[in-house]
């Protein structure tokens, strides 16, 4: 089976849902290919822009490789200002690769001028008309070195930076040529940013390998098989579509019964040989699905009735130990929508030997100063906290189960342990109004030294939310696989009002502005741990290389 994973999105870490299925078809001796085509991609599209009519562009192209790999290097993470440079030359000629083709690509996203990834339509037109992708001369010869074919010379990529034809194929099992190498192929589909290219991919795999089945699973998937009132609109392109984690589904497809095993962790291996955009090997590891807090209004995960699923705790610490010393990886990424308490105290007592980060909630556990102090020990360098408000009123309503005082005291705690902190703020929900939008900007500049990066974001309504039938909704955007809608702010908090308080006045404060200054341009909280000052690190080297 082919596993890919399509562009769009950040590339600086190993797709871990991939790697996840290809740790599960590994425990049940199915052989597999997997392909990055994102960071493959890029790269490849990066390196074939050859001159430009303006300034900045001929000066992006002449530093590329240079870029590239000041972004694989940790002494350039000790410069804010050249790593955004880097990072601002590398997306210049990304922007500027696909314009003839009407598409803007960067290094986190992907807009086409007429194709909407939330209309199934034009994600049909993008799988009819394969060859206008920008992707589509890299893929095209992908595929053939991967499936075989036919491909012209002039269409072939030279060399990639970083990486090259086949490196990302497992080299115990070199696929082998013809239509009929692999019965499968798989497309992980997370992100909005990745559906134009996946449906251009998928189409082009339909007519010229017309014997495979496709497969599509991922994030985004699943949230759209979860609207309401569902039909597929992909019947005779997509053979089959997987809702949720896809291990099982895909057993079935292979005619494997799942076996109940402890040993079906996720497989990077095929992987390490990636050079990723960040400097040296990051981890991604789950060690849960769903949320296990599940109550917060308009969450997706509770709209979508995403059961929590952890990894139980004594297995997920063994994998995660075997996980890094397989791969020696610079940092751990933590990838659950919240770590469980409990295994934030297994970390705590188990160090593993190598920085991490995640998200954790803004629970009562951390205002034990002496696990927070403990979790610095294990190599805890950041955590992102949701607290979305800066007034208790709100946070009741969204029923987060956050109590300001107590948050302000964790965040405290962290701050004394030496943690960093990534805050995630939320603007503009039902039970908001200016009012309370100034009193969370209050709670910033309050605890301003104990936040180190913050996330803004403007309140969005899931269309399949429980609370969505309380308001009066509107189209936000035009397509039929929107997963949100508009709606009508019972107070008269719109969306523009919102944007005017955050740009003429919350991030106009200079303590909130001195903290925005801190996010690392484009990849934000994906490198933030790798700015974090030399006093918040623990005795742990974050930038050692592998």
């Amino acid at each position: 089976m082919l596993l890919i994973f399509p562009p769009v999105a950040k590339p600086c870490e190993p797709p871990a849902g991939i790697a996840k299925l290809a740790g599960a078809l590994k425990a049940h001796h199915i052989s597999c290919t997997i392909l990055d085509a994102n960071l493959e991609g890029l790269l490849y599209l990066a390196q074939r822009q050859k001159s430009s009519s303006d300034t900045w562009t001929r000066r992006a192209i002449k530093n590329l490789s240079a870029n590239v790999e000041a972004l694989r290097k940790a002494d350039t993470y000790q410069s804010l200002d050249r790593y955004s440079r880097a990072v601002r030359d590398v997306q210049r000629i990304l922007e500027v690769s696909a314009e003839e083709r009407g598409a803007l690509i960067g290094l986190a996203d992907y807009h086409h001028h007429d194709l909407s990834p939330v209309r199934s339509k034009d994600l049909l037109t993008a799988a009819d008309r394969p060859d206008q992708n920008p992707f589509y001369p890299y893929f095209k010869e992908r595929f053939a070195g991967i499936l075989g074919g036919p491909v012209s010379p002039q269409d072939g990529p030279s060399s990639l930076p970083g990486t090259s034809p086949g490196r990302t194929e497992k080299q115990e099992d070199p696929p082998p040529a013809g239509n009929e190498a692999k019965q499968f192929i798989g497309f992980s589909l997370n992100y909005l940013s990745q559906a134009l290219c996946t449906f251009a991919m998928i189409g082009y795999v339909k007519k010229e390998y017309p014997g495979l089945r496709i497969v599509l699973g991922g994030g985004l998937v699943s949230s759209w098989m979860k609207r309401p009132g569902w039909k597929n609109p992909f019947e005779g392109l997509v053979d089959h579509l997987v809702a949720g984690p896809g291990e099982g589904p895909l057993l079935d497809l292979l005619g494997k019964e799942e076996i109940k095993r402890n040993d079906r962790a996720p497989d990077y291996e095929p992987l390490l040989i990636n050079n990723y955009l960040s400097p040296g090997f990051i981890l991604p590891y789950s060690g849960s699905s769903g949320c296990y807090w599940n109550n917060c209004s308009f969450c997706p995960e509770t709209a979508e009735d995403n059961p929590y699923v952890p990894v139980p705790v004594p297995q997920a610490m063994a994998e995660l130990r075997a996980l890094v010393a397989k791969t020696k990886p610079v940092l751990v990424h933590l990838l659950d929508n919240s770590v469980s308490p409990a295994l934030l105290r297994a970390l705590a007592q188990e160090p593993l030997a190598v920085p991490w980060y995640g998200f954790a909630r803004l629970d009562r556990d951390l205002l034990d100063i002496d696990l927070c102090r403990a979790l610095k020990r294990s190599g805890c360098v950041m955590l992102k906290l949701g607290l979305e408000s800066g007034d208790q009123g709100v946070l009741d309503r969204m029923r987060k189960g956050i109590d300001l005082a107590a948050a302000s005291q964790v965040l405290k705690n962290l701050k004394l342990a030496g943690i960093a902190t990534y805050v995630y703020l939320l603007f503009g929900t039902p039970a908001e109004t200016i009012a309370e939008a100034r009193k969370t900007l209050a709670f910033v500049v309050d605890h301003k030294d104990a936040i180190t990066f913050l996330n803004l974001a403007i309140f969005n309504l899931p269309v399949c939310s429980a609370e969505a039938g309380e308001y009066e909704t509107k189209q936000f955007y035009e397509g039929d696989l929107s997963l949100y809608t508009g709606f009508k702010h019972p107070q008269g908090w719109d969306r523009k009002q919102v944007r005017q308080f955050l740009d003429a006045e919350f991030k106009r404060h200079p303590a909130v502005a001195a903290i925005l200054k801190n996010d690392p341009a484009i990849f934000t909280s994906n490198h933030a741990a790798f700015f974090v000052k030399p006093d918040r690190i623990s005795v742990i080297d974050v930038s050692r290389t592998n």
